[in-house]
């Protein structure tokens, strides 16, 4: 797909990997425009139900390439997922980022982007954006406080420390954490877990959980009826009772 973001299919499941070892994954626009191509394309194919996002060699993503950015002027963004290709507009469908050594600045934002994180052990997660007089504005000083505990968000937010793998495992940011190296065979495995699931019922739930979180409790039964409507009253909720019945594995449709 791109000498900057390799696509790759597996039984329902694809691999998306930043690949720039050379400056330690680190995006410059090219490679956001690369990365939110690859989303697309995820999106975009029956054949696939899940992605998992990786770093190739031993980092996940150093972040914003500093060095393009000061010789170009141009900023690691695409017009419609923002920046580095996904934090305004993740994808529909499930994405688990599977991270090995650092996830810094943008990396980590990445990472933050996407709906489970499995991470090796030697993990680390940071926003170091206030000691470089920025802000993480790409979904860092956003997503954070949602993911974890709002005391610890804004401890790492300003001072831009990092954490480790097991700290954030215990915080609740990770999903997983495994020997180091196994981090993007781990993630394959749980996305072969959700994508045996029926796709409309994951996506919807997805969703759901993604948007309910600003929903006022006395109103979130009523909001979220229209979409589990839907899908009580899809062919894959019949498949799945009758699969059920039957004692067989259902086949999707995703309708």
């Amino acid at each position: 797909m791109s000498d900057l973001v390799r696509f790759d299919v597996t039984d329902g499941i694809a691999m998306i990997t930043l690949d720039r070892p050379q400056v330690r994954n680190a995006v410059d626009r090219a490679t956001a425009q690369a990365l939110a191509a690859a989303l697309d394309e995820l999106e975009a194919r029956d054949d696939v139900r899940v992605g998992v996002l990786t770093g190739s060699g031993t980092v996940f993503s150093a972040g914003m390439d500093l060095k393009a950015f000061s010789t170009t002027g141009e900023r690691p963004i695409d017009e419609r997922r923002g920046g580095f290709g996904i934090t305004a507009l993740p994808p529909d469908k499930p994405i688990i980022a599977a991270v090995e050594g650092p996830a810094l600045g943008g990396g980590f934002e990445i990472a933050l982007a996407c709906d489970l994180i499995v991470a090796g052990a030697g993990a680390t997660f940071g926003l170091p954006e206030v000691k470089r007089g920025l802000v993480a504005a790409a979904g860092g000083v956003l997503r954070l406080p949602r993911r974890i505990p709002h005391a610890i968000a804004k401890e790492m937010v300003l001072t831009g420390n990092p954490i480790t793998a097991a700290e954030a495992q215990r915080l609740g940011l990770l999903s997983r954490v495994v020997p180091d190296g196994t981090a993007a065979a781990e993630a394959s495995s749980l996305a072969r877990e959700i994508a045996a699931n029926a796709p409309l019922a994951v996506r919807t739930a997805k969703l759901l959980v993604d948007r309910s979180v600003d929903w006022p409790f006395a109103e979130a039964f009523d909001r979220q009826g229209s979409y589990t409507d839907a899908v009580r009253s899809s062919k894959d909720a019949k498949e799945g009772a009758a699969a059920f019945v039957e004692k067989r594995a259902p086949v999707w449709t995703g309708s």
